[in-house]
């Protein structure tokens, strides 16, 4: 067992493991949590409360999870003198699965994203993040038809972007370097960032991406770019998914290009645009017929951001870069109800930190005021990368339940109207009664 500093290990629960590249899950598997600041403990109480009860109700009692607190940001500070400590990477390693609650993050100054560090530095490469409407209200007319799985590559892009200030004697030697030598005609009071896109942090998210297609039996992947500008960089990107996609999953793909082609050998159909592939033809027709292949496509990023709100049913699995991926899950989470109904996880080759996607929002700390669902189904998908896909069942069953019966939290009673709001810890215990 690894030894910590200031972090207490339970005295039941056993370790996962991994065994071929795969976690091996016991019983009672110990699992690390993070509370986070602000809102933090509000919800991470009434989600384990969740958690817990799912586990039970599953399996029987035969399987429970032993939690372990470990620490970051505000409370970090205060145990250790350090907003990140190496107990905190050490836990996340030794115990392969964690869950954290939100981290406050400076907008200037300060210290540099917590989040972004847990990711950098455990090489948590994809961040995963699943959208789809639970019911309520929503600022779309057919919010139900949005169910995408986003894969959002998580190191590299802006998120190891190089910046050099203006004014600055670096940046002065960059602009220098880059007109001089390069040729280019960069305006002298400019300040300078670099985004590096690779292959090889390309091709492991588009892996796990269409990984996860194959194995949830998705229709279709769209990588999502701005090749046209940026030819490479984000055009690179959808190139190396392309040539990722067909080296390794040739038997179970099919491109757009390649269904289109067979479109117009079949039928002589030329069309001059390229519609989504589940659209109709002229005559009605459906533009060829994939099989069980897994089609992959591609979309310009401010394309794509429209196509989400007026043809969303078109999109299944969605790998993007780094910002564009921010954009995107964020936009597509307002349609379904905000934030606090969006989940997500940082996974690298084995390891995974599952998170609330949203802020911190220290205003309403202890209030037992906010919506804990983007939380607890972040939990959601821990038990099932644990495998317990019954318990994360039981909870969206109880989820939907809870909404339709309007026993909700203030930003869901809001959107409602006419409703009057739960708190925090009575919407938990709610969602239990339901499952």
């Amino acid at each position: 067992m690894a030894k910590f500093d200031k972090v207490q290990v339970p005295k039941t629960g056993t370790k996962i493991e991994m065994e071929d590249g795969k976690i091996s899950v016991p019983k009672d598997p110990i699992i690390p949590f993070i509370e986070g600041d602000g809102i933090g403990p509000d919800i991470m109480a009434a989600s384990q409360v969740v958690w817990n009860a799912a586990v039970k109700k599953a399996f029987g009692g035969e399987k429970k999870i032993s939690w372990m607190e470990i620490f970051a940001g505000e409370k970090a500070a205060e145990k250790y003198g350090a907003v990140l400590p190496d107990d905190t990477y050490k836990a996340i390693e030794h115990f392969v699965v964690a869950i954290k609650g939100p981290l406050t993050t400076p907008v200037a100054g300060g210290y540099r994203s917590l989040n972004v560090s847990m990711r950098q530095v455990l090489n948590l490469y994809a961040c995963v993040r699943p959208v789809r409407y639970w019911g309520g209200i929503a600022p779309v007319r057919e919010p139900e038809k949005l169910n995408v799985v986003i894969f959002r590559e998580n190191t590299e892009d802006v998120y190891a972007g190089i910046e050099w200030q203006e004014g600055t004697p670096e940046v002065k030697k960059v602009i220098d370097f880059l007109n001089t030598e390069m040729k280019t005609k960069i305006r002298e009071d400019s300040g300078i960032g670099v985004k590096p896109i690779s292959i090889t942090g390309t091709k492991r998210l588009v892996r796990k991406a269409m990984q996860y297609a194959v194995d949830q039996g998705r229709k279709s992947l769209t990588l999502v770019h701005k090749g046209n500008i940026m030819k490479f960089t984000e055009g690179a990107f959808k190139d190396w998914g392309y040539e990722l996609s067909v080296d390794e999953f040739r038997d179970k793909v099919i491109t757009e290009d390649e269904l289109w082609d067979q479109v117009k050998a079949e039928d002589g159909v030329t069309p001059t645009t390229k519609p989504g592939v589940f659209s109709k033809l002229r005559d009605g027709r459906e533009p060829g017929n994939p099989g069980d292949r897994i089609v992959v496509k591609d979309r310009i990023a401010d394309q794509m951001f429209q196509q989400v709100l007026t043809r969303p049913d078109e999109y299944d699995v969605i790998a993007l870069p780094n910002l564009n991926g921010d954009y995107l899950s964020d936009a597509c989470a307002a349609q379904v109800g905000g934030l606090g109904m969006a989940p997500g996880a940082n996974i690298g080759d084995v390891l995974g930190l599952f998170e609330a996607t949203h802020g911190s929002a220290p205003k309403y700390r202890g209030m037992d005021k906010v919506n804990p669902s983007s939380l607890i189904l972040s939990g959601v998908m821990m038990l099932r990368y644990l495998g317990w896909d019954k318990a994360a069942d039981m909870i969206e069953e109880g989820i939907k339940k809870t909404i339709a019966q309007k026993r909700v939290t203030y930003d869901l009673a809001r959107a409602m109207g006419g409703v009057k709001p739960i708190a925090c810890s009575e919407y938990g215990k709610a969602i239990v009664e339901n499952m």
